[in-house]
């Protein structure tokens, strides 16, 4: 796949120039269903893109508004004959309670229909071996009364196969209906003739049986598997149901000089919300008033609450934990957090993994070939089989028909990419597409940006050392009046621990910057030097006792602040980036998971190299200015690499693009989570190690829901065709087929819903 990933497909759903639209989908049956409606909807004009997931039941298309529409989309879904409904990504909650309704209902009558045909099956299960059970009632034997019994079953419980069937008929295509349509149909007519003109066989020296059984138990079965596929693809999208009940459905508005309770909808941006103990956030704001803490763990997987003050922000769906406050709605509707990671959620669940093309052209080739190898079979027992040979030959051909079933290869993926897609993001971690999640497992080389990624981005004061009568508060807290002139984070650093220590900041009478080097300043009458050795020398200031505490604090990846005060040196502090918790624990896991780990940092080679050492990581790309992070990541890529890039600043946007897959870590810039192909929520490196063994566990299951689905196939079609009768006198029931077809599909459903079993990797906090 080429890296230049943002000139091969939006990035957004509302990309320049485009629109997405999402579907809701009704009334497909099987994997080739949705290949001819998302081949339908790559034709229509203006649009550029088209992608429907079987198991989602959902299509995405990206189009040009000034040529198409959704509700035009919509039609060529209905001319396809299929239902189709437009997905308002405006209320997700609304939209979600829409969706369980509605496959409640479509369960319910799957339920109906099934248990209608149990009932009726069992008579005709019985009648037709009434010879070999004499304790049944003569009447059940009766031809005209099982044809009576198998035609009401078709009528009410086979119905879907048959309008499926005809559908896909009348627009020049073949489904899975179409061949449970033939094998069931070809069993009943044949039975029916046996039954009302049974002459027609016996004037050939042929016994008119009939197979309505056959017919029943196959139609009975299918609707089983049907039933249990519906109940496990409801389960797999249980992630957006999750969260979307992490949205509160009510928020308390101050009018005025009271609160007034309004849904959620309701909620304007600038509105002030009072929120108490124990309530949920409405939307994402800020504080105006009070203080208390927040349980963000349902969103960000942080395990401890935040304590929130005035001017933080809060996230909405997050639980109020002790304190009460006034906050003000700043995003509200589809414009919040949570909304934004239920909408990449759904866009990743149904987009289409690179695997899954090649699955799709396989079978968009399988329902006419098995019907081809269908017609062979009748034709070779016709001619060629034992008496009575045609009986032989509409059997086997009804088998082949049926134990064919390309819905097991069109779930094997999807299934798996959902519930895949739905553990990330809970546990913090959003794909936004299938093929990012299908990549991470691809990688060997992962390249991780110093600041914000592996440290906290902001630098604190770790050492304060003073020489001489200056006492080291005293010091500390010269230097932090004199930088607070400084708009240099290091600067800014000293003055924050100054306060920190409750020290009073005297006023500097002057301030001067010397780029690159330190900064000049009178405090208190005193003059002060600030800054590097080579500072401190240019003034002819002798520092000579200080280099070992330089280089030492160099070595420990610190950068050393010389003081001198009127023209002797005073002091030396150090300010350090301090290492994120568990960066050290997510590194050993990456490396324990066969990866080549790079730190990639502008920081100066000695310093870099400390961190790397403290952290574990043998390979350092130092002073790297942000213009050329991105030709590193490509320079690796063309040493046939596969890289995974994780950053969260402006300036690691392109180096993000570039990968193979980009981690942006969530608490960085909208940019870099925009360039991204994967958003770590939580900001904890952590989550890198958890994304790369989630994607690893899901491509692993959908090999296996591949392996099991295509050997179904290959090995249940000779079968059924009757390949071991010369050498063993084996034949396939049409019956038994008809099971084994139907649970194949529940058994690929099913193997998907084993990855809800995965748990993140246990690491250490170090």
């Amino acid at each position: 796949m080429s890296s230049h990933r943002s000139a091969e497909r939006p990035r957004t759903a509302n990309g320049k120039g485009t629109s997405l639209a999402t579907l809701s989908l009704h009334g497909m049956s099987c994997a080739s269903c949705a290949a001819r409606i998302e081949t339908a909807l790559q034709k229509a004009p203006g649009v550029q893109e088209a992608s429907v997931n079987f198991a989602a039941e959902k299509a995405s298309i990206t189009y040009q508004p000034d040529m198409t529409d959704a509700a035009t989309l919509r039609k060529v879904v209905t001319d396809a004959g299929y239902e189709a409904e437009i997905v308002a990504p405006e209320r997700p909650a609304e939209q979600e309670d829409g969706e369980e309704a509605r496959r409640s209902q479509e369960q319910a009558a799957l339920r109906r229909r099934l248990i209608g045909g149990a009932i009726l099956a069992v008579p005709i299960v019985l009648g037709s071996m009434g010879a070999n059970l004499p304790w049944v009632p003569a009447f059940l034997a009766s031809p005209i009364l099982l044809f009576a019994l198998t035609t009401l079953l078709l009528a009410y419980s086979g119905r879907q196969f048959y309008v499926g069937a005809w559908n896909a008929f009348t627009h020049r295509s073949t489904t899975m209906d179409t061949l449970v349509a033939l094998g069931t149909g070809a069993a009943y007519v044949y039975s029916t003739v046996a039954a009302f003109l049974p002459g027609v066989f016996t004037s050939r020296g042929l016994k008119p049986d009939t197979y309505f059984e056959a017919v029943a138990v196959i139609i009975v079965l299918l609707l089983l598997g049907r039933y249990l596929e519906a109940k496990a693809k409801g389960q797999t999208s249980g992630a957006i149901r999750k969260l979307i009940g992490l949205q509160a459905r009510t928020a308390r508005v101050i009018r005025g000089d009271r609160d007034v309770e309004v849904p959620i909808e309701e909620v304007q941006l600038g509105d002030r919300l009072r929120i108490r103990p124990g309530e949920k956030i409405p939307v994402d704001g800020v504080v105006l008033e009070g203080h208390s803490t927040v349980d963000q763990s349902m969103l960000t997987g942080e395990s401890l609450p935040v304590e929130k003050r005035e001017g933080d922000e809060v996230i909405g769906a997050t639980l109020n934990k002790t304190g009460s406050f006034v906050m003000e709605a700043r995003r509200v509707g589809k414009d919040t957090t949570l909304a934004n990671i239920v909408r990449l959620v759904e866009e990743a669940q149904g987009s289409k993994a690179p695997i899954q093309r090649l699955v799709d052209v396989f079978v968009s080739y399988f329902v006419p070939a098995v019907v081809t190898i269908a017609v062979v079979t009748f034709n070779v027992w016709w001619f060629f089989g034992p008496q009575p040979a045609l009986t032989f030959a509409l059997l086997n051909a009804v088998a082949v028909l049926i134990i064919a079933c390309p819905c097991a290869m069109g779930l094997a993926t999807p299934t798996s990419i959902m519930v895949g897609t739905g553990l990330g993001a809970e546990n913090g971690i959003l794909f936004r597409d299938a093929e990012s999640l299908e990549n991470a497992h691809r990688t060997r080389v992962i390249v991780l940006d110093k600041t914000g990624t592996l440290t906290k981005g902001s630098p604190v004061v770790t050492d304060v050392l003073s020489v001489g009568a200056i006492p080291r508060d005293q010091l500390l807290g010269w230097v932090a009046a004199a930088e607070q002139g400084s708009e240099h984070p290091l600067g800014e650093a000293v003055v924050a621990h100054a306060r920190e220590q409750g020290l009073a900041l005297p006023k500097a009478a002057s301030f001067e910057a010397i780029a690159g080097h330190g900064i000049r300043s009178t405090v208190e009458g005193h003059q002060l030097l600030v800054g590097n050795a080579k500072l401190l020398a240019e003034a002819g200031i002798e520092a000579a006792e200080w280099l070992d505490q330089v280089d030492r604090l160099a070595q420990e990846g610190k950068t050393p602040l010389l003081v001198a005060i009127d023209g002797r040196a005073a002091g030396l502090l150090a300010v350090a980036d301090p290492i994120k918790p568990g960066s050290k624990a997510a590194i050993a896991a990456l490396k324990r998971l066969g990866l080549r780990v790079i730190m990639l940092t502008g920081d100066n080679r000695h310093t870099a190299e400390a961190i790397a050492r403290s952290l574990g990581i043998d390979e350092v790309m130092a002073e790297v200015l942000p213009e050329d992070k991105e030709e590193r990541v490509k320079g690796l890529q063309a040493q046939g690499q596969r890289v995974i890039m994780v950053g969260d600043g402006i300036n690691d946007a392109p180096a993000l693009a570039r990968a193979d897959v980009g981690m942006a870590i969530g608490t960085g810039t909208d940019v870099a989570i925009e360039t991204s192909d994967v958003t770590l929520i939580s900001g904890d490196l952590r989550g890198v190690v958890t994304a790369i063994a989630l994607s690893r566990a899901v491509i692993r299951n959908i090999r296996q829901n591949l392996f099991w689905a295509f050997a179904y196939n290959v090995a249940g079609i000779p079968i059924a065709a009757g390949i071991l009768f010369p050498g063993f006198g084996l034949l396939l029931n049409p019956a038994i087929a008809g099971a084994a077809m139907a649970f194949s599909s529940v058994s690929v459903v099913s193997n998907a819903l084993r990855l809800r079993g995965f748990r993140a990797p246990i690491l250490g906090e170090g």
